[in-house]
């Protein structure tokens, strides 16, 4: 939050109580620019939480339960009915719909609910769910039923897109080895849970502090680091302090190699590896890209390979810019930039070539603001607007949530976003989006509607001010309900593939090409406003910002390629026992090919690379979800970020399917062209030189 000054906070009282203030923002923002009001309830009842009956109280989640057992055992035997009447589809879908109902409310109460009952009532609901899906994955009639119908086609008439989601439903099934022999689908049965287990020790040490004696660091650098007794502790990288040694005894001491997170990423990497064998596939990255993007992880190389290649001297550029200014800032004639150096002179460059101040644009973006931009934005591309509901008695899990009602001009309602903004004790720190109900065709023709949580972690309102955004969090946001409007535009017939639901390196794009909007001046010229004055941002200032988000962009590509590569590697080459005696010996061999900072002695990075755990082989989805993005954004809004008939376009063949179609088919399609590597590359770095030539421009006209 910004800090007023007691006189500002006179001069704005004085002005309220003299009937002089006068707002200009909309409903929507004057909403969210204000706590939400906080709801006492005399007369009305509870409608219980999302509006769910059951959940009036937090025993609710036992009846949940007790009905999806019951539902699943029915479905179940309508799908292995010889006298079935609907589609095999229809009903493994409604199977997995009654599921995730439960499932995926229960994780996010569990998560973000602040009563330790609903939060218990809610992992137990979890558990079982969790129960119910093992002992899904376990029952050979319902797989063989399915499996014909797969392979000899059903009995009822089927669309290419029943066939498809049949096809992903059979391949979730195989994930566990039920078509194995038994003694192989037990062994599958054991690699998952072992992998499960050693994921969740790897990541909880991949956050441990660094503890060393204090006999062990030098003793030039031991003030830099908190003491417990005789013992130095580090509990992170500094990379943005201003002194370099402390930045360097950062990396060094926190990066130190261990003997138990080496031995648990080994073991994670070689018994996913098994996994992929006894399950029929290559290697562990050849499972993982099954029905994505890339489609298998050769094709991910061969992007990879021939972004890197062109990356590398314009990545050299930045590194040789990071010299100068190190070398400028130290007195040091033959100094030179080090890995833990780039992201404190990403900052210096913004402060000394773009002038930026500390905090000097968060007056310019209120929350109410930025949410009146959104809503004028997806206004203009879709025809929708997002409108504040008001919250039923028991809806909501907090007194600080907001509704929105997502409703287009013609279709009417199309579902809800609940906003849970801001921070609070026991709250998870990080920015997400959780589908609660997926959307889909019901029986009757209508539509089920989704219903999403976005979540952020803003601090609260004052009555001193509204909330503000830094660039970073404005980027968040729109991000975040990129997500969320993926969900809301999708129009599929089943939910098992809706909005979010389709493969992982195709999920992010809709959020990412959000960001570009959001790093458009034309777009933000039409809510940046000083939340006092209403002043508009200054052009100067709005340049600026728009710049700096591109400082440094192709030596940032590039870590990102390098951490791409090493997880290819990891999942591909090393698990077959191609490269290095151990994870650090690869690390090495892949960071001198793919980044061109060198590796740093006695230093295990990936040790602390806790993505290795929830994106094995696909941590390049960022990667290509951006490439994606960029292509759509220089083909379709580039030129007119307003544009109606490309928004309409892009929710007809992209957003209205989800993952109802192969989303490389949905890209080529929609892009009129082959998804190539080399024409991925070179959507990307277009994208780079263009904007280093803007920020060149930019810095030449203020000096």
């Amino acid at each position: 939050m910004l800090q007023i000054s007691q006189s500002v906070k006179h001069a704005v009282l004085q002005r309220w109580r003299q009937g002089k203030f006068v707002s200009t923002w909309t409903p929507l923002a004057t909403a969210f620019n204000a706590p939400p009001a906080k709801r006492i309830n005399f007369t009305r009842d509870d409608v219980g939480l999302f509006r769910m009956q059951e959940l009036r109280s937090s025993e609710g989640f036992y009846l949940l339960r007790e009905n999806v057992e019951h539902s699943t055992q029915d479905l179940i035997a309508e799908a292995t009915s010889s006298q079935r009447q609907r589609k095999m589809v229809d009903i493994f879908d409604e199977l997995s719909d009654s599921l995730c109902k439960v499932a995926d409310l229960a994780e996010f109460v569990r998560i973000a609910h602040p009563k330790s009952k609903y939060m218990q009532a809610a992992e137990q609901a979890c558990i079982s769910i969790c129960g119910v899906v093992e002992s899904l994955n376990t029952h050979k009639p319902l797989y063989q039923a399915l499996s014909k119908v797969v392979h000899d086609g059903d009995l009822m008439p089927t669309t290419e897109v029943d066939r498809h989601v049949a096809r992903l439903f059979l391949f979730d099934f195989e994930q566990c080895g039920i078509h194995l022999p038994e003694e192989e689908r037990l062994r599958v049965v054991r690699l998952n849970d072992y992998i499960l287990q050693l994921g969740q020790k790897f990541m909880n040490g991949a956050v441990q502090p660094t503890v060393l004696p204090r006999a062990a660091v030098p003793e030039h650098i031991r003030h830099y680091f908190p003491t417990a007794g005789d013992n130095i502790i580090i509990t992170g990288l500094c990379t943005n302090a201003s002194n370099v040694q402390m930045r360097e005894a950062a990396y060094r001491l926190y990066l130190q190699p261990s003997d138990s997170q080496e031995d648990l990423l080994k073991d994670l990497l070689i018994c996913r590896n098994e996994l992929a064998r006894s399950c029929g596939f290559q290697t562990y990255a050849h499972r993982a890209l099954n029905g994505s993007t890339m489609e298998r992880p050769e094709l991910v190389r061969e992007f990879i390979d021939e972004l890197s290649e062109q990356l590398r001297p314009r990545a050299d550029s930045d590194f040789a810019l990071m010299t100068q200014m190190k070398r400028k800032e130290s007195g040091q004639a033959k100094a030179l930039v080090e890995i833990w150096d780039t992201p404190y002179f990403t900052t210096q460059l913004k402060r000394q070539s773009l002038e930026e101040q500390a905090n000097e644009f968060l007056p310019y973006f209120s929350l109410g603001g930025c949410m009146e931009g959104l809503d004028n934005l997806l206004h203009s591309l879709y025809g929708v607007r997002l409108q504040n509901a008001e919250m039923e008695p028991g809806e909501s899990w907090h007194s600080d949530i907001y509704k929105l009602a997502v409703v287009h001009e013609s279709e009417g309602l199309l579902g809800y976003i609940y906003c849970d903004f801001f921070e609070r004790n026991g709250k998870p720190n990080q920015d997400c989006h959780f589908t609660i109900q997926g959307g889909k065709r019901l029986p009757d023709g209508t539509y089920q509607l989704p219903i999403v949580v976005v979540m952020l972690g803003l601090a609260q309102p004052r009555w001193t001010g509204p909330t503000l955004l830094s660039p970073a969090r404005l980027d968040n946001l729109f991000h975040e309900m990129g997500h969320a409007m993926h969900s809301m535009l999708a129009r599929t017939e089943h939910q098992h593939v809706t909005g979010t639901r389709c493969a992982t390196d195709f999920a992010e794009v809709p959020s990412v090409l959000m960001e570009y909007f959001a790093s458009d001046p034309r777009v933000l010229r039409t809510f940046a406003r000083h939340f006092q004055t209403h002043k508009p941002i200054s052009e100067d200032m709005l340049q600026r910002l728009c710049a700096s988000k591109h400082l440094f962009a192709a030596s940032e590509t590039q870590l990102q390629v390098f951490y791409s590569a090493l997880d290819q590697v990891y999942h591909g080459d090393m698990a077959q026992g191609q490269h290095g005696a151990n994870t650090t010996e690869t690390l090495r061999a892949v960071q001198n090919r793919y980044y061109g900072l060198p590796y740093v002695e006695n230093t295990a990075w990936q040790l602390r690379f806790s993505h290795l755990v929830g994106y094995g082989a696909k941590y390049y989805a960022y990667l290509i979800s951006k490439t994606i993005a960029s292509w759509i954004w220089q083909t379709y809004f580039e030129a007119n970020p307003f544009n109606r008939q490309a928004g309409e376009k892009y929710r007809a063949e992209i957003l209205a399917h989800g993952g109802a179609v192969p989303s490389r088919q949905l890209v080529a399609n929609f892009l009129q062209r082959e998804m190539t590597p080399r024409i991925l590359a070179d959507s990307l770095i277009h994208e780079i030189d263009m904007d280093e030539s803007k920020i060149k421009q930019l810095i030449v006209s203020r000096n």
